[in-house]
């Protein structure tokens, strides 16, 4: 526990048994209480690989719920092992799990509601070797988002994230997508609940094993985005309100 508050980890994982030793050998146990491993139909041995490692929860999805539903998986099951805090951390080993401490820190002293881990503050992404591609469009959709947003995070679309309780029971994160723009709309349901989100610079690697959407995935997330920004603009000024704001 930290500050009397539990910390549980989540892990949302597809095809990470190549990476997922990595990942867990950076976790300060010392830090945290338990550990959630969602395997998400894995096509590999990620599932039994955990186990050997010495996870406490195993999940595995008979069907492949993509990256949302995967997370929903997580979040439900934290919650329901009476987490306070609950970080979600990529086992593709994207990125560093040494900042964890840092994270639930920031959350544990009530400073901030949620906390990312933000691979745009810094010069991580590129040195990290994040295609350019992404890079920029990473940059475009942030700001367009903190425009229809009225916000300022560096980037909106990081996948390692802590949250207090108060947040994922206050949203209801089972009526978002379950594809890639589910991140896009916790967030959305995050500020629109009124709770504040702080950023920790991140370095990030991209590497083979490392979890990527291709080109076409990347243009079908990145007009989603842009879909639940909008969306957001005009439930704040009473003119349209999708289900998951409501």
């Amino acid at each position: 526990m930290v500050l009397n508050q539990k910390v549980v980890v989540v892990l949302p994982a597809y095809n990470a048994q190549s990476t997922l030793a990595k990942t867990l050998a950076e976790i300060d146990r010392s830090w945290v209480d338990d550990i959630v491993l969602v395997d998400d139909a894995s096509q590999d041995a990620t599932a039994e690989l955990a186990k050997e490692l010495g996870i406490q929860h195993v999940l595995v999805h008979k069907q492949n719920r993509g990256y949302g539903g995967n997370q929903k998986s997580c979040y439900r099951t934290a919650l329901e092992l009476g987490a306070d805090i609950v970080v979600m951390v990529h086992p593709d080993y994207q990125y560093t799990p040494k900042l964890l401490n840092a994270l639930i820190s920031m959350v544990a002293s009530g400073v901030y509601d949620a906390v990312f881990a933000s691979r745009i503050l810094g010069k991580g992404a590129l040195q990290g070797g994040m295609p350019r591609y992404k890079y920029w469009s990473n940059r475009f959709l942030t700001a367009i988002q903190n425009m229809l947003m009225g916000q300022h995070l560096s980037e909106y679309h990081t996948g390692y994230r802590a949250y207090h309780k108060r947040v994922l029971n206050a949203v209801n994160f089972d009526l978002n997508s379950d594809d890639f723009v589910f991140d896009n709309q916790i967030v959305s349901q995050t500020f629109n609940a009124g709770f504040s989100i702080g950023e920790l610079s991140c370095p990030t690697r991209y590497f083979p094993e490392a979890s990527s959407i291709n080109f076409r995935r990347s243009v079908t997330y990145g007009l989603g985005v842009l879909v639940v920004s909008l969306q957001y603009r005009l439930h704040k000024w009473g003119l349209y309100t999708p289900d998951y704001l409501r």
